[in-house]
């Protein structure tokens, strides 16, 4: 018992790093696809792809069909994309860390189905699935 009383400290800074370690797991980032989950959809018909890069990134290379909105600018374009709230809606950035901020926008907005393409534009590519210029 003394040596928890000699290090509370200690024992407590153990315990917020620890506990701000395991915060990410605990925060919603909404509903992930993996490739072969979105190919898919896509193949089903009524699925908006939506990528969120920048507009240079989206000219490299993007996926079929792909609607470009940077994340930036989604809030004030959004009006664009209204007539697909009911279809599905799959959010692409480059490694799948962006588009999940995106896929919580659309869902507040009313989107009825939202997900985030797992791994982004590069586990995409990875797999050898195609892209187009």
């Amino acid at each position: 018992m003394k040596f928890f009383i000699d290090n509370i400290w200690l024992i407590g800074i153990v315990l917020i790093s620890g506990g701000a370690l395991f915060f990410p797991f605990l925060q919603k980032r909404g509903a992930k696809v993996s490739q072969y989950q979105a190919t898919q959809y896509m193949n089903q018909g009524k699925t908006l792809v939506l990528d969120v890069r920048s507009a240079e990134e989206f000219a490299s290379g993007h996926l079929q069909n792909a609607k470009n909105i940077p994340l930036a600018e989604l809030a004030t374009r959004m009006k664009e994309i209204e007539k697909s709230k009911n279809a599905t809606v799959i959010t692409v950035c480059e490694r799948g860390t962006v588009s999940p901020s995106a896929t919580s926008a659309l869902a507040k907005a009313g989107f009825a189905q939202v997900f985030s393409l797992e791994g982004g534009l590069a586990a995409w590519k990875s797999q050898g699935l195609p892209t187009v210029k």
